[in-house]
């Protein structure tokens, strides 16, 4: 909880310090994400599979030329299978990315976006699985990498890649005689649609 209030403390602040001749615009954002999961060890089988995200956005656009930022609240699921165990994460995701667009004015443009994003998960934090148990953590920070087109001023597509810059949670396998311990990462392809009003 203490998180939460830091960063929404920070996201107020990230507002309140933008120059008044900024252009404001809130949205909603929704998406598909594609996850991939790597583990420390390579002995445990593991597949990838899709999840989604959907929530408000707001983008800013700064009076410096293609140049701005957007930050979301977005509802996020995430899967994957580990031996035959589906290992499912829901979370409260936070990106900020800082854009940079180039292209003809408001009727379209291409942009290019970066940024941290910081995950609180809502779901369910232990999963037993065949081979052990996986334990998420309560929260986690990743990063953005991406591109996306910007259409008539409203409509944006875009795709990126995010990355956990820590460990999203830790298998803790059940072998005899001694538990083993593995760190792990849902990272995920991302592909979306944004509609700004």
């Amino acid at each position: 909880m203490k998180k939460i209030l830091t960063v929404v403390v920070l996201f107020a602040a990230l507002m309140t310090a933008v120059p008044a001749k900024a252009e404001v615009k809130f949205g909603l954002k929704g998406g598909l994400n594609l996850t991939s999961m790597s583990l420390d060890a390579n002995a445990i089988s593991k597949s990838n599979q899709a999840g989604f995200f959907i929530g408000p956005t707001v983008k800013f656009t700064l009076p410096i030329v293609g140049l701005g930022f957007d930050a979301s609240a977005l509802y996020d699921q995430r899967k994957a299978e580990v031996d035959d165990t589906s290992i499912k994460q829901q979370s409260i995701q936070i990106p900020i990315n800082l854009r940079y667009g180039i292209g003809l004015g408001s009727t379209a443009s291409i942009y290019f976006f970066a940024g941290p994003q910081f995950g609180f998960n809502v779901g369910d934090k232990d999963i037993k699985t065949d081979v052990g148990n996986w334990t998420f953590k309560s929260s986690n920070i990743s990063a953005n990498v991406g591109l996306g087109l910007m259409l008539l001023g409203h409509l944006q597509v875009f795709a990126n890649y995010n990355f956990g810059l820590g460990k999203s949670g830790e298998l803790t396998e059940n072998t005899v005689p001694n538990q083993i311990k593995e760190n792990g990462k849902l990272n995920a392809w991302q592909i979306g649609v944004a509609y700004f009003f």
